[in-house]
């Protein structure tokens, strides 16, 4: 990204809270780029469990074996199949936690 986005253009980045991200290394490669602004999500944040099993359905049904003959074609598949899961596949979420403390194992 660092090469691709224009020079002068802040970049937001969403992470969890992953040792990989929050790791020494990933942190001084971040300082010295500061147009890189981290928001980490929360943890625990069951409701980007739900955005990943999405996006696993999505590479599973569609990226990983598709062929396209260009980056506009792409994307219009991904419109169509985004359009056609919430159609037929996409169920309610129903959030079950009370807000209670959690309790530790």
């Amino acid at each position: 990204m660092d090469a691709t986005v224009p020079a002068g253009t802040d970049i937001h980045l969403v992470m969890d809270n992953g040792s990989s991200h929050v790791a020494k290394k990933t942190r001084a490669w971040l300082a010295a780029r500061p147009r890189f602004h981290v928001h980490h999500t929360p943890q625990h944040a069951s409701w980007l469990n739900q955005v990943e099993l999405f996006f696993s359905t999505l590479t599973r049904r569609l990226l990983r074996r598709g062929q396209f003959a260009s980056r506009d074609e792409l994307a219009e598949r991904i419109d169509d199949f985004v359009l056609a899961y919430d159609e037929h596949d996409a169920k309610p979420y129903r959030w079950t936690y009370d807000g209670s403390p959690l309790k530790t194992a």
